[in-house]
């Protein structure tokens, strides 16, 4: 099958299996005598296994562990779950980081009068984060606030 037809039978863009091509995590196809890209039911099923660890939030470098893994029959499960509970913790800091991020915003909008005054903390903390009027915090520069950094 062509790189379209392997596209819409993997739910990844050509462009995208293109690139996994150019960096290795799927193999070069074949190529007809006029250059065009020939896909197997295999590449197809290779691609399936990409997009389902992209869908969750796996980087290339990780996938490129898995697919490897997923290759071979040898493989000890505990790589694997190693691989995975790496990415779990990544992802929940990123949801700490999340949450902190939105009760920063929840906080700030409390504080903003929402009315036809200028003034708004919320301007105010992305113009100056080092001003913000939190007991015990400041702002980081575009991030939730952070605990003030030790003077020296």
């Amino acid at each position: 099958m062509n790189i379209g037809q392997a596209a819409e039978a993997s739910g990844v863009s050509a462009k995208m299996i293109r690139y996994y091509e150019s960096i290795g995590l799927i193999p070069k196809t074949v190529r007809t005598e006029a250059g065009y890209r020939v896909y197997s039911d295999k590449d197809v099923h290779t691609l399936r296994f990409i997009r389902r660890a992209r869908d969750l939030g796996f980087s290339v470098e990780q996938i490129a562990d898995l697919v490897s893994l997923w290759r071979d029959r040898a493989r000890a499960s505990k790589d694997v779950k190693r691989v995975a509970l790496e990415h779990v913790e990544t992802l929940e800091r990123k949801i700490a980081e999340l949450q902190e991020m939105a009760g920063t915003l929840k906080h700030l909008a409390r504080h903003c009068h929402g009315d036809g005054r200028p003034d708004c903390p919320i301007i105010e903390t992305l113009a100056n984060p080092e001003e913000i009027d939190t007991p015990g915090r400041t702002a980081s520069r575009f991030g939730p606030l952070a605990k003030p950094a030790a003077r020296t």
